[in-house]
């Protein structure tokens, strides 16, 4: 029993402490305030809040009753009496306490507020605030209601109207209200959305954890689909934690209005809806448990159906030329089962949810009925008190069910929370992860290598073992072997991605080494930026654009496209050749002392391989090249020839011979 007691218990905490690790952190430093005070903010908040209303709305009146006595008396006498009776009692020094206690809990934190987080604050306290005021109307409103009934029920006429101006001056002052906190709250959401986006896209960026991560690993759930987690994650996570907090500000203060309203007029109605309520509550919230683990199965398997949609988009001429179109649709077709058979099981328990959802509302309408019977038929309450209990009684009943009338979306934003803080905890893992410094030394004059042992990341077999090399200013180096010996490894353990087991790395500065792949990167920008990355582009004019394509024999792509800044899907309309001649005039634009290239001419002909590396030899760049042309000995003086069991062997490039390796 008390393991079973005890597992709700520790999952609820689990959800909490990822709310507040994803939540509080746009409000408070996490490494600065606890979450108890984070809390104890939110509800100084609403003290402060409520201070500001009564004094307003204190001063408000006694403005009238010096402008308009008349008028303030017919019309507004109940409320000036009821805040009189508020100052000349208990209660007056009590919300006077609790105003200054909010106030004070604001100041002690004031260091933690610093950087816009104030202004996060005075948003979210606007948005109370007009909470309160609409909610304070709507109590207002259900003593209206009851003057209004007795009023029609005596045929009193003249009373009828003035009842009716003051519902009216209720309802021109509440709408502007509502509209204007239905703005700030999407204002705050969208600055909370962009504080967040930024600041995953920087964890994500950070220290390479975008490469490090493998978004493609089905089963690493805590950290797929990197895209949709950024997007689509971040949007739902603030605009629902906005709902359910302004959500829950709005219930209790509906609450503490109206069950003293519903208190004054009959205790045994109040007694029986806590009990009601409970009841309900308690049934719904075990019934809906399941629902977050479905939920967060739905939104992976949306994910993953439509990763499976863009990857298509993404390589379809190479789907076409091997007329792949079976697997392809075989595999989609089963990612969408995944979807749709997890959705079934998903309306199955939606449509369990709201059949008891609709059963507590309609028993819930049909309660005050019953209980409210009794002393009408025995006149101890007239017809408007009725009304009014009803009214009452409905507010209240609202702010209790407030987190049952939400389950399924409760269940949704908690399988979001799940995602995105996951997500965010393996970001943070792996960005704030640093390289072994005795391993690597960035900023050398040269690529050194000493002794290393290269292990690729999930194995166990090293794949180089006590390689030595360094390659200097000018030098230039040919990496030849049998696939899967460790080239591409070699090159990554040179640029960083990849540490040594043992041994250590000296390397240049960043911007002083360029890496040039078999199939390059072709960002999402226009003509001059495909050139200049990962360079500003204001640093080259349009004559240098146009001579560097020149030179690598690209001088008809600036007359197809004149205009530099264009943009277009260049990997769609560039071929492979035309993309690594264009790499190339990358690498001579951004001018490093030390190229890296990988297979870098391998759709080019003979004839434009040698145009380029005459092209690096007349730069006296130093150059690392993997290829298997035997025509690339020709371009370089030394050949690291890896053997694939971990074995090496450095030889000059003229003693080589690719025939004999």
């Amino acid at each position: 029993m008390t393991v079973t007691a005890s597992a709700p218990r520790a999952g609820l905490r689990s959800q909490l402490n990822k709310l507040r690790n994803l939540a509080q952190p746009f409000f408070l430093p996490l490494d600065q305030a606890t979450g108890w005070q984070f809390a104890g903010l939110l509800v100084a908040l609403l003290f402060c809040v409520g201070g500001l209303v009564l004094v307003a709305l204190t001063g408000l009146i006694e403005l009238l009753q010096q402008l308009v006595p008349a008028l303030t008396e017919k019309y507004f006498g109940g409320v000036a009496a009821t805040i009189s009776g508020i100052w000349t009692s208990a209660w007056g020094v009590a919300f006077s306490a609790l105003f200054l206690t909010g106030v004070a809990s604001f100041l002690a934190m004031r260091q933690q507020l610093r950087g816009r987080r104030w202004l996060h604050w005075l948003m979210l306290g606007v948005i109370v605030l007009m909470l309160l005021t609409v909610n304070g109307i709507n109590a207002g409103i259900g003593f209206i209601a009851r003057d209004l009934t007795n009023a029609l029920v005596a045929k009193q006429e003249e009373g009828f109207y003035r009842i009716l101006i003051i519902y009216a001056c209720c309802f021109v002052v509440a709408l502007p209200i509502r509209v204007s906190q239905i703005f700030f709250t999407l204002k705050l959401g969208i600055i909370w959305r962009d504080w967040l986006s930024r600041s995953l896209i920087g964890e994500y960026m950070r220290n390479r954890a975008y490469y490090v991560l493998n978004p493609n690993d089905e089963q690493a759930t805590d950290v797929d689909n990197p895209d949709q987690r950024i997007t689509d994650d971040t949007r739902s996570f603030t605009a629902q934690s906005l709902q359910f907090t302004l959500g829950v500000f709005d219930a209790l203060l509906t609450f503490s209005l109206n069950i003293l309203i519903l208190w004054s007029i009959s205790t045994t109605l109040t007694l029986s809806l806590f009990g009601y309520a409970s009841f309900a509550t308690a049934v719904l919230v075990i019934s809906g448990r399941r629902l977050v683990r479905i939920n967060f199965d739905q939104l992976r398997y949306e994910a993953d159906f439509r990763y499976g949609l863009v990857h298509i988009r993404n390589n379809a001429e190479s789907i076409a030329f091997y007329s792949g179109e079976e697997p392809e649709t075989s595999e989609t077709r089963r990612r969408l089962s995944s979807v749709v058979r997890n959705f079934n099981l998903l309306i199955i328990w939606r449509v369990i949810i709201d059949v008891m959802r609709r059963s507590i509302g309609y028993a819930g309408n049909f309660f005050p009925y019953l209980v409210m019977a009794v002393p009408y038929f025995a006149g101890e309450i007239d017809y408007g008190g009725f009304i009014q209990a009803n009214f009452a009684f409905g507010m209240v009943e609202g702010s209790l069910f407030y987190v049952v009338n939400q389950i399924e979306e409760l269940a949704q934003f908690t399988a979001g929370i799940s995602r995105l803080e996951g997500f965010q905890s393996k970001v943070e893992q792996v960005s704030h992860q640093a390289p072994p410094q005795d391993s690597f030394h960035s900023g050398a004059n040269a690529i050194v290598v000493r002794h290393a042992d290269l292990t690729p990341p999930g194995s166990s077999t090293p794949i180089l073992r006590d390689l030595s090399l360094s390659v200097s200013e000018a030098d230039r180096l040919l990496v030849v072997g049998p696939s899967g010996c460790g080239k591409t490894s070699l090159l990554r353990m040179i640029s960083g991605l990849w540490a040594p087991s043992r041994g250590a790395v000296e390397r240049p500065a960043t911007g002083e080494l360029l890496f040039i792949p078999q199939k390059p990167y072709m960002l999402l920008g226009s003509l001059r930026e495909q050139l200049c990355y990962p360079t500003d582009e204001s640093r080259f004019s349009d004559d240098q654009l146009r001579h560097v394509l020149e030179e690598v024999n690209l001088a008809t792509l600036s007359s197809r496209y004149p205009d530099f800044d264009v943009k277009q899907d260049w990997p769609r309309i560039l071929s492979l050749g035309e993309q690594q001649r264009l790499a190339f005039g990358r690498l001579l634009l951004n001018a490093p002392r030390f190229a890296v290239l990988d297979e870098a001419t391998s759709a080019l002909d003979v004839a434009t391989e040698d145009h380029l590396y005459a092209l690096l030899r007349q730069r006296e760049l130093a150059v690392i090249s993997i290829g298997h042309r035997p025509t690339l000995k020709d371009y370089h003086d030394t050949v690291l020839e890896l053997s694939g069991d971990g074995g090496w062997r450095l030889l000059p490039a003229t003693s080589y011979d690719f025939g004999r390796s």
